[in-house]
C-alpha cells in the first residue's frame, strides 16, 4: 500500500506518494507532526519522531523532488536543487538517505520554504 502525505508551511504546500515499504509505513505511522524546517542550499530537511535504519538501496545523490530520511539525523530531507556539496547539477545529500517515494509537484515549489518555518506533515486520503 503506498500512502500520500501533505506538507504544509506558511508559504505553500505540497503532497508527495510514498512507496510501499516498511520505512514509509512507519513514517506515515507517525503522522500528523510538527517540525522546523531547516534549510541546505536547496534542500529542505526537518526532524520527525521516526527510526529508521539505512537500507541497503540507500543513496546519496537523488532527484529533486525525492522524499528521503536521514537516518543518522532522524529527519526527513526534501531536495529541490543543489547542495552546499553537489557536484555539478546534482542533488546530493550530507549522507545516504533511504528514498520513499517523490513530491506530485514540481520540487521547486520547495523554494519557499524558510529556515525556521513550521512544518505540518499529515496523511492524506
Amino acid at each position: 500500500m503506498s500512502y500520500r502525505i501533505r506538507l504544509s508551511w506558511p508559504a505553500g504546500s505540497a503532497i508527495a506518494t510514498l512507496d510501499d515499504s516498511a520505512e514509509s509505513r512507519a513514517l506515515a505511522d507517525a503522522l500528523p507532526s510538527m517540525s522546523t524546517a531547516q534549510t541546505w542550499g536547496e534542500e529542505v530537511y526537518f526532524s520527525l519522531p521516526v527510526e529508521q535504519d539505512v537500507r541497503d538501496d540507500a543513496q546519496q545523490v537523488v532527484d529533486p523532488g525525492e522524499v528521503c530520511f536521514w537516518v543518522e539525523g532522524g529527519a526527513l530531507a526534501l531536495p529541490y536543487g543543489r547542495t552546499p556539496i553537489s557536484q555539478g547539477d546534482e542533488s546530493r545529500l550530507v549522507a545516504p538517505c533511504n528514498r520513499l517515494g517523490r513530491l506530485e509537484e514540481d520540487a521547486r515549489v520547495l523554494a519557499s520554504v524558510r529556515d525556521g518555518d513550521e512544518i505540518r506533515v499529515e496523511v492524506v486520503d
